[in-house]
């Protein structure tokens, strides 16, 4: 039964949230007061109605707090609907300097990235998004899951830290692999100044009952660090030349105080107590195992320590080590269990398996076991609906959840686009919260019940591939896994085209009037399909020797073209009439990543560029070099667009690994223009023509889409996506509507907006 006191706080928040809630303008572009802007959300959330009544879509384009996605992670079950602030807390991250047009706007594709299909307005606020220069059409993405913090570098290992005798709140700690610790309070908000322990990353975290935190890196070196202050206590092991610290547990020998035990990867094992971290003796050496991992663990007799070498685990009793258990692979991670002498074990093959370390049998079989769909990178334990269970991440960026002791799969959940690189399990009021971290720079925290582990994951499988058609109704091709699958924008008709295949590129070109979808496949050629039919038109266009990464189609005096870009290379220029190869440029001396062409009844261009960081151009008329290659100072060069000038001059643009994008003269090789968003590197590049001869350059970052005016130098939107982008691609709507129709996919799938010339 919950305190008097508190009731009667939480009904004064609710008051207040909703007396706030009726002083939010409707029309988002009237700047709510900065009070509501600052204070509304967290009102809401003491009050336990954190929801899209109390914050509206309209205030989020203003919110200046930045701790929705925070407070909806400690949020224990706020019964009104959330799904305009879950859909802002998955960007809101990115979104924290973007001016309010470019947040409502971002906000709107958010919460429709989430439901696939064609755009469902009446689910929108009236009026709400009226000014937002994008609507959305189509999507199969997976929506961003808002991150509980994102610090520069990834996060090697978490610890949860209980809260203190003293009244030191509870706090998690991380460590990154820039050797960076911070302590978090429980919303992710920091608690304390991040302080710098090691030179490398600090792969494990050990936290003791008063409070101090043992943390070990690859520098070879073990510290210890006061969670109450965030300040380095001691250096407990200085640092240990050309080693690194495999692992670290805690040992609780019979009749002894308790100790922490460290294994080195050259075989050393290093052994203090948790009190003055004074060295002790325990006579357990030459570990030939670089990654060793160590486990204390509580036996029916006395505690011991497990510890594994290369595909075997053996239990240390104090005196002797015997071995317990042999695995398919290499042991990845390995966690004592609540029964007295159980243990986990995960290796490199992705099998899971329960051990009894107390059993009379040496080598004894696993108790159970069950298979990851990757190698297992982390175990942890955690409660769903009360009862303990093993949580076992993996290379995949999936977690799931088994029972114990059955290892029946109680839920899997896609919790990163990357590799997870740490668990750290959180005690909640009504259910547990699991924190991952991945390789993706962000960590998350999950409830952990059914819902969210129960529901069919939406796996973040790339597209591979991904086309517009140029003409109504705008069908939209996808290579995703080993099939093309065609959706017709708007219905959101999925039809699958082909099966079976690895798909590399893809394009829309014409032969004999007729629009085709052209198909990059895995054994390097290309064939070409009938929308209409389904079927196979024309002879299969053989001539690369790698993957095709990009394909143009191509209209010049010479009939309907296609040019191909591969990674060996080349780039080729294919007559869709006869099949026949009439252009093999192989200038690049590494691989071509992209193409753009310039239609021109006269003087029609195309322009390549890739690993090599030039840029070429070619007369298409000529089947020759335009000008001589750019040399671009980007890196790697990820896309090229067309572009024109403010007086009509035909230029060039350029995305590259370096974060900028440039734009050319390709006439003299001259740079005219240049802009870096400051999101990472940039993925790609289009162009938009708009009227008054004005020219935007759309161009996709780590996070974000970007809208620049060139000629002006002017940033015109920030579209947040939370995802990277790779493909960026633009047809022209309707000429009466003055819109665009833009295709972005990337990592967490393919979306198509329509964007309203007159709105930017």
């Amino acid at each position: 039964m919950r305190d008097p006191d508190d009731l009667q706080y939480e009904d004064i928040q609710k008051r207040i949230a909703a007396a706030l809630a009726g002083l939010v303008p409707d029309d988002p572009a009237v700047p709510p007061h900065p009070y509501l802007r600052r204070h509304l959300a967290e009102h809401a959330a003491e009050g336990r109605v954190l929801d899209d009544h109390h914050v509206p879509p309209a205030l989020l384009a203003w919110e200046t707090s930045s701790e929705v996605r925070r407070l909806l992670a400690v949020d224990d079950g706020t019964p009104g609907q959330q799904q305009w602030l879950r859909s802002w807390a998955g960007i809101e991250l990115f979104a924290r300097h973007a001016d309010p047009l470019s947040r409502l706007t971002s906000l709107r594709l958010a919460y429709h990235a989430a439901r696939p299909g064609p755009e469902e307005s009446e689910s929108e606020p009236r009026g709400t998004f009226a000014a937002s220069p994008v609507t959305p059409l189509w999507s199969d993405c997976v929506s961003p899951v808002p991150a509980w913090t994102s610090p520069p570098q990834s996060v090697a290992s978490l610890a949860h830290i209980d809260a203190a005798a003293d009244g030191t709140p509870a706090r998690i700690a991380s460590g990154d692999r820039g050797g960076i610790l911070r302590l978090h309070r429980l919303d992710g908000s920091l608690a304390h100044t991040p302080l710098q322990v090691h030179h490398g990353a600090i792969s494990h975290l050990l936290v003791l009952k008063s409070g101090i935190l043992i943390t070990a890196g690859t520098d070879g070196r073990v510290c210890a660090v006061d969670s109450a202050t965030g300040k380095l206590v001691q250096e407990v092991i200085p640092r240990r030349e050309r080693t690194w610290v495999s692992s670290l547990a805690r040992y609780k020998p019979q009749s002894s105080l308790p100790l922490v035990v460290a294994a080195f990867s050259d075989g050393h094992v290093a052994v203090f107590d948790t009190g003055r971290f004074l060295p002790r003796s325990v006579p357990l050496s030459g570990l030939t195992d670089p990654s060793a991992i160590l486990c204390g663990i509580d036996g029916e007799d006395r505690p011991g320590l497990l510890f594994s070498q290369h595909d075997t685990v053996y239990h240390f009793d104090g005196v002797t080590s015997v071995a317990r258990s042999r695995h398919a692979a290499r042991v990845r991670a390995l966690i004592s269990l609540p029964r007295p002498g159980w243990y986990a074990v995960a290796d490199e093959a992705g099998i899971v398996s329960l051990h009894d370390a107390g059993s009379h049998l040496l080598m004894a079989p696993a108790i159970v076991t069950a298979r990851h769909t990757q190698p297992v990178t982390a175990l942890s334990l955690t409660r769903l609906d009360e009862e303990p269970v093993l949580a076992s991440a993996a290379g995949d960026g999936t977690v799931c959840l088994w029972k114990i002791p059955t290892l029946e799969r109680a839920g899997v959940l896609s919790a990163h686009s990357a590799p997870v690189t740490a668990l750290a399990p959180l005690r909640g009021r009504r259910h547990d919260k699991l924190l991952t971290a991945g390789d993706d720079h962000l960590v998350r925290s999950w409830s952990v019940d059914q819902p969210t582990f129960t529901q069919a994951p939406r796996a973040w499988t790339r597209v591979t591939a991904s086309a517009l058609s140029p003409d109504p109704p705008y069908v939209l091709a996808a290579a995703r896994g080993s099939r093309i699958v065609l959706y017709d924008t708007a219905t959101g008709h999925p039809k699958t085209l082909i099966k079976g295949q690895q798909v590399s590129a893809l394009a829309w070109p014409r032969v004999k009037d007729k629009l085709v979808l052209a198909a990059a496949l895995e054994n390097f050629t290309i064939v070409c399909f009938d929308p209409s039919t389904q079927t196979r038109t024309g002879s299969r266009l053989s001539g690369h020797y790698l993957p095709v990464l990009a394909m143009v189609p191509l209209t010049s005096p010479r009939g309907d073209l296609l040019a191909s870009a591969s990674a060996d290379g080349r780039v080729c220029v294919w007559d869709l009439h006869d099949s026949r190869l009439i252009a093999d440029f192989d200038q690049h001396r590494l691989s071509v990543h992209c193409l753009a062409t310039h239609q021109d009844d006269r003087f029609p261009m195309l322009a390549s560029a890739g690993s090599d960081g030039s840029v070429r151009v070619w007369d298409i008329s000529r089947l020759a070099p335009h000008a001589p290659a750019i040399k671009a100072d980007q890196g790697i060069i990820n896309d090229v667009a067309f572009v024109r000038g403010p007086h009509g001059q035909v230029l060039l643009s350029s995305a590259g690994q370096s974060g900028t994008l440039k734009v050319w003269d390709p006439a003299t090789g001259r740079s005219v223009a240049e802009m870096s968003p400051q999101d990472g590197e940039l993925g790609a590049v289009t162009s938009l023509a708009l009227p008054g001869n004005r020219t935007v350059l759309a161009t996709a970052g780590m996070t974000a889409v970007h809208l620049w005016d060139a000629a002006a130098d002017r940033d015109l939107l920030t579209i947040v996506t939370g995802w990277p982008v790779h493909t960026l691609k633009t047809v022209k709507g309707p000429k009466e509507d003055g819109t665009s129709i833009l295709l972005a996919s990337g990592e967490a799938g393919t979306l198509t907006f329509r964007l309203h010339h007159a709105r930017l």
